[in-house]
């Protein structure tokens, strides 16, 4: 660790919530007049971020949580900010997606509405503010800023689908937000606290008093988490909305189906992983998610539709986290954040990916005959095969080599199969729950079904994109290759470049997973570090006549 990092630590921690905060501030002030300067400014921003979450997660690989009060007050009393491995993934998670959607949309995107830029920073924003707050009714805050940043994203570029998705969008966000406080207000009256690690740690001492008020708090508060994750039944708005967003959206609204997983994660794991309350809920979360998956998948086989194919994907994946985390078991958790990272930059892509292909499709017109059959051949000296058959080899541009390899990529990713990182955190998790607790008939049950909805998705996931990739890159259209221009295509590469990178480095990754989940079901580290953080001394003037 540099002597720099360390030096900076740990105020750097509010660096990814203060910076896209006062880029916003500068953009509004800059009128739209100059985007090119906003560009300019908002990749900046998106670099250094990520600079600094990839400078966070080597921090806490290394020395574990770190707490931070910004406002130099006492846990819980004031404003505290935590990072750790999980919250640190989940940044640098966050801020890659953000600097290749903003990338994507140098091209044209950024051109189609005003303020983008301003709103996207602030997107992040609330996202890094949601990853690394201690408190609850904080993490209400931040999420409202996302989610607000997320009503202008989605429909910016506007457009009849646009707003009409906008509005069912809105309208549940808007419920499940009201749901959120009602669930907090509800645990706050009964423990007197909304800091994760004090409730932690009163909710881990001996008898709980009104337990039915807190388990009635905890489920309407895990209802507003699972319409925000778009889970069943409260995921009709996802696939209108996330198809009809301009594409650097969409492929930034990715992770954002995820930090209502991340909440279940963290808020599930400090409340109910041991102590009385232990395993409150399990069952449903398991059975939501299986459900979820499973309607996804028939969805993307019903459908031909690239971008609703892709956004019914972002559910599978969001299906199968929760179905992990409702098996209760650390190993199965480890692996679904393993599958989580792999999962979200594939859904990134997609939806990245989705808007070349389409693009490309609109000048397409129809060719009736084969080229083999074309009666030029006769006259042409043509290679052939053991039926005497004509062979014709067609040189391939580049950029359809790109788009036809990129297309297999995510069809593989999304599906989950081998050697791609979505396949290796599946494993995991099929591993983990099939090897555990091998007497328990219930258990048993369970795990089969995780074992079942998971290969079975799987199988209808790819049945459902090879037939789309089929029909998009193998029937016979007359069309002009591809324009892909850098700022388009390196974000591509670049993303799956990183799960590439992910599956050569498989062994160390899931090792940090699985020390991830370790941590998460061991909350006495989290709840020391958060409450023991120190006060700064303040600084005193100094004497008169000195």
């Amino acid at each position: 660790m540099s002597a720099l990092i360390q030096g900076l630590m740990p105020h750097l921690m509010v660096v990814p919530i203060l910076l896209p905060m006062l880029s916003a501030a500068v953009m509004l002030l800059m009128g739209e007049g100059k985007r090119p300067a906003k560009l300019v400014l908002g990749m900046s921003s998106a670099l250094l971020g990520l600079a600094v979450s990839a400078a966070l997660l080597a921090w806490v690989d290394e020395y574990g949580v770190v707490a931070y009060l910004p406002g130099n007050w006492p846990a819980p009393f004031g404003i505290t900010l935590a990072v750790d491995r999980l919250s640190a993934g989940m940044l640098v998670l966050t801020w890659s997606l953000g600097t290749c959607a903003l990338c994507f949309a140098f091209t044209r995107w950024h051109r189609a509405g005003v303020h983008f830029h301003a709103i996207f920073q602030l997107q992040l924003m609330g996202l890094s503010g949601a990853f690394l707050t201690a408190d609850i009714f904080n993490l209400f805050v931040f999420f409202e800023i996302l989610l607000a940043a997320s009503y202008g994203l989605l429909l910016h570029g506007s457009g009849r689908s646009r707003v009409r998705a906008g509005l069912h969008y809105v309208a549940v966000n808007l419920a499940a937000s009201s749901l959120f406080l009602i669930g907090v207000s509800m645990i706050y009256g009964v423990t007197g606290t909304l800091n994760m690690a004090e409730l932690s740690a009163r909710l881990s001492e001996g008898e709980v008093a009104n337990r039915h008020l807190i388990d009635a708090g905890a489920a309407i508060l895990a209802v507003a988490f699972l319409a925000k994750a778009g889970i069943w039944p409260l995921n009709f708005w996802l696939v209108p909305a996330y198809s009809s967003a301009t594409p650097p959206v969409a492929g930034m609204f990715a992770v954002l189906t995820k930090v209502g997983v991340y909440a279940l994660v963290r808020l599930w794991t400090l409340m109910f992983a041991g102590g009385p309350l232990a395993g409150f809920g399990a069952d449903g979360l398991l059975v939501f998610g299986v459900v979820s998956a499973v309607l996804a998948a028939l969805g993307m086989l019903a459908s031909q539709r690239l971008a609703v194919q892709a956004a019914a994907g972002v559910m599978v994946s969001a299906g199968t986290l929760l179905a992990a985390l409702g098996l209760g078991e650390q190993a199965v958790l480890g692996s679904a954040m393993f599958y989580l990272v792999g999962s979200t930059l594939a859904s990134g892509v997609f939806f990245l990916l989705v808007d070349l292909v389409e693009r490309w499709r609109a000048g397409a017109t129809v060719v009736d005959e084969a080229p083999f059959l074309s009666a030029t051949l006769e006259t042409q000296e043509v290679n052939l095969d053991d039926a005497e058959e004509p062979l014709v080899a067609l040189p391939f541009p580049a950029s359809t080599a790109l788009l036809g390899m990129a297309f297999i990529a995510c069809a593989l990713l999304t599906s989950g199969l081998p050697p791609l990182p979505t396949f290796i955190g599946k494993l995991g998790m099929l591993s983990a729950a099939l090897g555990s607790r091998e007497g328990s008939g219930l258990f048993s049950a369970r795990a089969w079904l995780f074992t079942g909805v998971l290969l079975g998705c799987g199988l209808l996931t790819l049945v459902a994109l090879t037939r789309t990739g089929i029909r998009t890159f193998w029937s016979e259209m007359q069309r002009e290759p591809p324009r892909v221009r850098a700022p388009e295509g390196l974000p591509v590469v670049a993303l799956l470049t990183a799960c590439a990178v992910l599956t050569l480095a498989a062994g160390p990754a899931m090792e940090f997973a699985r020390a991830t989940a370790q941590s998460l079901y061991d909350r006495r580290g989290y709840i020391d570090a958060v409450l023991g953080a120190q006060v700064r001394p303040s600084v005193t003037a100094p004497e008169a006549g000195r």
